[in-house]
């Protein structure tokens, strides 16, 4: 169980809630560095209005914004794949889901491209995204790698690259667009829908079916936070809450998704959602329960992620099964085309 002290929350608290862009809103709500477990990001987007159409695809070197420097360098389509696969899912995963996770990187920065062509952010200057990882998909440069990967860069490294070497030309499509790319660590059993998540339809952004997340490392976790910590932080959150004296009744959940997903919640006076919770209190996910004991609430989730596109451990699973990574993408992102950009 997992118990969180107030100081170090309010830290975690500050990296889960940045501006998001419009590509997705694109921010890794988590993320891990440890060696030998995975990178957990998850992308999510704010204007799904946006217009995207009429959208080209070229091999033309993206364009970086280092953000400790202000540099704005070219990296090559291959180096940039690699790097982000380096940086969002594990080495020792499949290689066939290695290639589905560059596939889906590929396709996130096309469609990030495009749309800072067609709308640019001044912040960017001439450059397609920046390097910083709370808004935009994780990268790792070639230094970052071998650093990254010590002494099994060699290894690592090589085997990252020649996955993508094997699907470089590949990405994915709807209605001729690059898709919104959405993936997460594990879902709940159930991928969940993007309206429910994020409150606006994508066709193929919809449930399916990913029952071997119930297997994946750390499917369920507990996390135990302090009355006084609570209080303070959902004051801060839901600003004019009336809490009451009995915080049994602080956080009560109502209606639950398909998969899992806490759709309604009441936070004393307030109406809010699973989600405002999960970003509250950094929780892995808003498939959760909360309970109250010993003058501390525990909440209870399952998966880790928004639950939204393809999960990383259900295309590890996939390609143990002997998928290839063409069937771990058609399987989660619903009737979506990967089309060859050569």
């Amino acid at each position: 169980m997992n118990k969180i002290i107030m100081s170090a929350l309010f830290l975690v608290s500050a990296t889960f809630m940045p501006a998001m862009p419009a590509l997705m809103g694109g921010k890794p709500l988590i993320s891990t560095v440890e060696k030998g477990k995975p990178e957990i990001s998850e992308y999510i987007f704010e204007e799904m209005e946006e217009n995207v159409a009429d959208m080209e695809v070229s091999n033309e070197p993206y364009r970086v914004l280092n953000c400790s420097t202000g540099e704005i360098t070219e990296v090559s389509v291959r180096d940039y794949v690699i790097g982000a696969v380096a940086a969002e899912m594990p080495a020792s995963f499949e290689e066939e889901a290695l290639k589905a996770q560059a596939v889906a990187a590929h396709t996130y920065a096309e469609r990030q491209r495009n749309l800072q062509r067609k709308a640019p952010d001044k912040a960017l200057g001439n450059a397609d995204f920046s390097d910083d990882p709370n808004k935009y998909q994780g990268f790792f440069t070639n230094e970052k790698i071998r650093h990254y990967f010590g002494d099994n860069y060699d290894i690592h490294y090589n085997k990252i690259a020649a996955a993508v070497d094997e699907v470089l030309p590949y990405i994915i499509t709807y209605d001729d667009e690059p898709i919104i790319a959405a993936f997460h660590s594990m879902s709940s059993g159930k991928t969940e829908s993007a309206e429910n998540m994020w409150g606006t339809a994508v066709d193929y952004l919809v449930p399916v079916n990913s029952k071997s997340d119930k297997d994946a490392p750390n499917y369920i976790d507990e996390t135990e936070i302090s009355v006084d910590f609570v209080r303070a932080r959902l004051e801060k959150v839901f600003e004019g809450v009336q809490l009451g004296d009995s915080p049994e009744n602080w956080i009560k959940t109502g209606a639950k998704s398909d998969s899992g997903t806490v759709l309604e919640v009441t936070v004393g006076d307030v109406k809010a959602s699973g989600n405002d919770i999960r970003e509250a209190f950094g929780l892995r996910s808003a498939d959760f329960t909360v309970d109250f004991k010993d003058n501390n609430f525990i909440f209870t989730t399952r998966g880790y992620g928004h639950g939204v596109g393809m999960s990383q451990y259900g295309a590890n699973h996939m390609a143990k099964e002997g998928k290839g990574w063409k069937n771990i993408l058609e399987h989660y992102y619903n009737d979506c085309e990967i089309i060859s950009v050569k």
